[in-house]
């Protein structure tokens, strides 16, 4: 996720870089043909690249607008997580009447290595890396019979809970509280693996590139009176901010894909990780995420 800072130009050439050589590219070719075969090209009026750009305006409105509500949607799911997961230790650890620090810890750790799991998985990354570390060597080969391993570790608080109950450990109220937040994470599961596994129809990108290449070869032809030398700038001007305004709708249309643009599954993890941490009196905190480049990740 993107900080409060300003974007470093490396960023920023990295991402127009394409963008720039494309345009450069059509404004150059288009002049050259201008040059050779200027008695074939028609004269278009500048009013009609204009009518075109304010069209590819309202449609790039509307795809930003529409990106956004996912990026916002995914971070919504994962401010829900923070909040359920720090409720589900607190339950426990306020219902369990034999006070049982041993099964509270394993559940809280369990449950972070649930958040860095379900982090990963999204990404494509490998689900069980680097959370070796929060689990017992029963719940950690147990996950290994199952594809869905943040629905796995969900289970384990389950049948940990289960046993609770039928020994009388807990209440049957208390129990039904604890099942709402377990049903609350995997609502939460859900609609971030929906988020993921629903992309954008790929016509809609297509032809919103079309759309802007013609736009640029048009307004090349009605800039065809203008000076050479300043033809090709003014043109990649006017052009790449349609192509930068159209890349970012694309980087935020997959808040999970890497992207600086993405949610900060990792770093609020680390923050989930924190919390629990302290609720069970564990000191070994982590380092919290770092904050000194442009974006988190």
């Amino acid at each position: 996720m993107l900080l409060d800072k300003r974007l470093p130009l490396s960023y920023i050439i990295k991402k127009s870089k394409k963008n720039f050589l494309t345009v450069t590219a059509i404004s150059v070719g288009i002049y050259l043909i201008q040059q050779q075969l200027i008695s074939f090209l028609p004269s278009i009026p500048v009013s009609i690249p204009i009518f075109l750009g304010t069209a590819i305006s309202l449609i790039l409105s509307f795809n930003l607008n529409q990106s956004y509500e996912r990026w916002w949607e995914a971070r919504k799911v994962w401010g829900s997580i923070v909040n359920d997961s720090r409720m589900l230790i607190i339950q426990i650890r306020s219902f369990d009447k034999r006070n049982n620090t041993l099964l509270h810890k394993k559940m809280a750790f369990r449950q972070i290595a649930w958040a860095y799991c379900l982090g990963q998985s999204l990404r494509k990354d490998e689900p069980c890396g680097h959370i070796e570390k929060f689990l017992t060597a029963d719940d950690l080969s147990a996950l290994t019979e199952h594809k869905n391993k943040p629905l796995a570790l969900i289970d384990q608080h389950s049948q940990d809970l289960k046993q609770l109950k039928e020994a009388g450990d807990i209440e049957i109220f208390h129990h039904v509280q604890l099942d709402n937040t377990l049903v609350r994470l995997i609502d939460s599961m859900g609609r971030a693996e929906r988020i993921n596994t629903t992309v954008f129809p790929t016509t809609y990108s297509f032809f919103m590139h079309m759309l802007i290449y013609i736009f640029i070869t048009l307004l090349s032809i009605s800039l065809s009176e203008i000076d050479g030398l300043f033809e090709i700038p003014m043109l990649i001007i006017i052009s790449v901010p349609f192509l930068m305004l159209e890349r970012t709708a694309k980087d935020m249309q997959d808040p999970f894909s890497g992207y600086a643009t993405d949610t900060p599954v990792t770093a609020i993890a680390n923050t989930i990780e924190t919390n629990l941490r302290q609720l069970i009196n564990n000191q070994n905190i982590p380092e919290p995420a770092d904050t000194s480049g442009f974006y988190v990740d």
